[in-house]
């Protein structure tokens, strides 16, 4: 996307990578964002999880209260995205196997 691509987008992303905690993290994002905008992502982060560890739509949206919508879009980006949500759960959950 070379539309995000930019300075700006850099300066942040080189902001996110130097926070250390979960509680520095809370104190950038609190200034940085909504908070409807961060429990959008945590949502969408927490629907990439789920799909990870093979639950189906239905329990995904009975357990996050995700839309269909943002189920399917989650799991394009996890299936054909550029492997953003695959690296961090890799990492964090290294020993799931199901990598759909």
């Amino acid at each position: 996307m070379d539309i995000l691509h930019q300075e700006n987008v850099d300066l942040l992303f080189r902001a996110i990578l130097s926070l250390k905690t979960p509680e520095e993290c809370y104190a950038f994002f609190e200034d940085a964002c909504t908070i409807k905008e961060i429990q959008e992502i945590a949502q969408r982060f927490e629907v990439a999880s789920q799909l990870w560890q093979g639950k189906s739509y239905s329990a995904i949206n009975q357990s996050s209260g995700a839309s269909t919508a943002t189920i399917c879009r989650v799991k394009k980006c996890l299936l054909y995205g550029n492997s953003g949500y695959r690296t961090v759960l890799e990492r964090i959950c290294p020993t799931e196997d199901n990598h759909d």
